[in-house]
């Protein structure tokens, strides 16, 4: 071939990524060029003062929610949230707050374990008149909740009223750096040989809980090793690479990136793996997404766990924080990233989503084969396809509207107020005769506890009476109601086994913790006992 064949196309190729580009920056200058006349404009001519920070703030919310639902603006005054949401971190007394009303108190409604608050004596169902001398009441929820957090080595002062004396009393706390762990709870199955985990984020540090818990769960006789990913939104990448480290050998690929750079970017293990050859099982649901799906794709395709659960979520989305002037910041998508076999996780389209936040299913002729490490195949197109499904558990329309509305919530604090004390979780069992206090308490409380037939009949009966049709349908429509219409206790004693659960758990963490609630709610968990009686990969 002549050297001016060659020549000729690498010299259009180039033109044309030349132009690319111009074109590119362009476009770019042009419209902060309008955008700014715009602005210059409307503040010299439109007819009412212009609520800038207002308009502008919409503005970048709709031009950035037009790319995906992940990039974002986060200005100087959310940076707070925005690191709480990261790193699950915040100064403060570390505890949940509930305040029903506007004019009345604020109620402790969870301290966590060994926190500044439960350092000071208060406990749940104490009440909050006075913080720093100014009274709770007109102020809402979030007004509370700001004030109560500060720097850590700082001091708030309380008058509290406390839940079983009355007695009113003033305590000074001195606020804590505090910290949600990632890693909520460690411990060894009833089967004396599985270790279980429920991890919920991945905040920094989170790889460094995942491995002591092992380790200790390792010394206490595991031979079975489970980690919770189900509902578990993500986070850090580095933090999924480390933990995809522990159990893999050093030098393999986890996850690859690529940007609009074109440049892939291929991370790999670096550190020793603490253990190679433990039967593991990683749970995931349509809550598990981002560095879950890392994990959980990563330890398919290498064939290092069996994944059990539902389909992941479909987030193969990476964002990066780029600063902005005046303490912004820009959490902006920068790249799709890939699990070793080279799937993309990411949901063909997320803009339409099931209720659960799940995709629908997509045919195979949509989606592309890979092998794993040991020759299986496995797909592409939305999410983590587990080897195995499990059951998922439907609860009634009632028990999501007693939770919902806080009724559950509620009667815990009422029960608190009621018992000093509680048995040790492991023995703790709400009887009938609780659960008949449960019906009185709730009988009294408003929201809709119709079922879903119930609610699917009063919207067709809506419509009928809007097509003209009711009348003539009458008898027809008065028979069915009267089938399916059950009163508010009726439904409540029918759902018994259902709603349990959910009041033992608000119970139990008033008097042990958060902790304690996990365990009451591995007593209940039918995935998890589903999941123990399905067979293993093995190589």
């Amino acid at each position: 071939m002549r050297p001016r064949t060659i020549i000729l196309p690498l010299l259009l190729a180039a033109l044309a990524t030349a132009a690319y580009g111009q074109s590119k920056t362009f476009d770019t200058g042009k419209w902060i060029d309008i955008h700014n006349a715009l602005l210059k404009q409307l503040s010299a001519s439109y007819v009412d003062s212009l609520p800038l920070s207002r308009i502008e703030l919409k503005g970048i919310d709709a031009m950035l929610g037009d790319l995906d639902p992940y990039t974002e603006y986060v200005p100087e005054e959310e940076q707070e949230d925005f690191q709480m949401m990261i790193n699950k971190s915040y100064g403060g007394v570390g505890a949940i707050i509930y305040k029903p009303e506007k004019d009345g108190n604020v109620i402790i409604n969870e301290p966590y374990f060994n926190a500044p608050v439960t350092k000071a004596g208060i406990v749940a169902g104490d009440e909050i008149l006075e913080i720093d001398g100014t009274s709770v009441k007109g102020l809402d929820s979030k007004e509370c909740s700001d004030r109560m957090k500060g720097k850590p080595g700082t001091t708030v002062k309380f008058k509290v009223k406390k839940v079983r004396s009355g007695e009113v009393v003033d305590v000074g706390v001195i606020r804590e750096r505090i910290h949600l762990p990632d890693v909520e709870y460690a411990g060894m199955l009833e089967d004396g040989t599985t270790g279980y985990m429920l991890q919920s984020g991945f905040t920094e540090g989170v790889s460094d809980a995942v491995r002591s818990g092992f380790l200790k769960l390792r010394d206490q006789g595991m031979k079975k090793f489970i980690l919770d990913l189900r509902s578990n939104g993500g986070g850090i990448m580095q933090e999924a690479i480390k933990i995809v480290s522990l159990f893999v050998p050093k030098g393999s690929v986890v996850v690859s990136s690529k940007g609009n750079s074109e440049n892939e970017m291929v991370y790999k293990t670096m550190g020793d793996p603490i253990d190679t050859a433990m039967p593991i099982v990683v749970l995931v649901d349509s809550g598990s997404a981002s560095s879950s799906e890392i994990v959980a794709g990563a330890m398919q395709d290498l064939d290092r766990a069996t994944i059990l659960g539902r389909r992941t979520f479909g987030k193969g989305l990476v964002q990066s924080i780029r600063p902005l002037p005046y303490n912004g910041q820009l959490k902006v998508t920068t790249a799709k990233y890939y699990t070793p076999s080279g799937r993309c996780v990411q949901v063909m389209d997320y803009s339409h989503r099931n209720e659960d936040g799940s995709v629908g299913a997509i045919p195979d002729s949509l989606t592309k084969e890979f092998k794993t490490l040991h020759g299986r195949t496995v797909r592409d197109g939305g999410g983590i396809t587990p080897d195995d499904t499990l059951k998922t558990k439907r609860y009634s329309r009632l028990t999501y509207s007693l939770v919902m509305n806080g009724v559950v919530e509620q009667y815990a604090l009422e029960y608190v107020r009621g018992h000093e004390s509680i048995p040790a979780v492991e023995d703790f069992h709400f009887s009938d005769a609780d659960y008949k206090a449960f019906v009185d308490f709730a009988e009294g409380k408003e929201f809709d506890y119709r079922s879903s037939a119930q609610a699917l009949f009063d919207q067709m009966k809506k419509e009928l009476s809007e097509d003209g049709l009711a009348g003539s349908m009458k008898p027809q429509l008065d028979a069915l109601e009267s089938a399916i219409k059950m009163d508010k206790r009726s439904f409540l004693e029918l759902k018994k086994d259902e709603i349990v659960p959910f009041i033992e758990e608000e119970i139990a963490v008033r008097y042990y913790y958060q902790e304690a609630g996990i365990k009451v709610r591995l007593r209940y968990d039918d995935q998890l006992r589903e999941a123990l009686t399905k067979p293993l990969i093995s190589f």
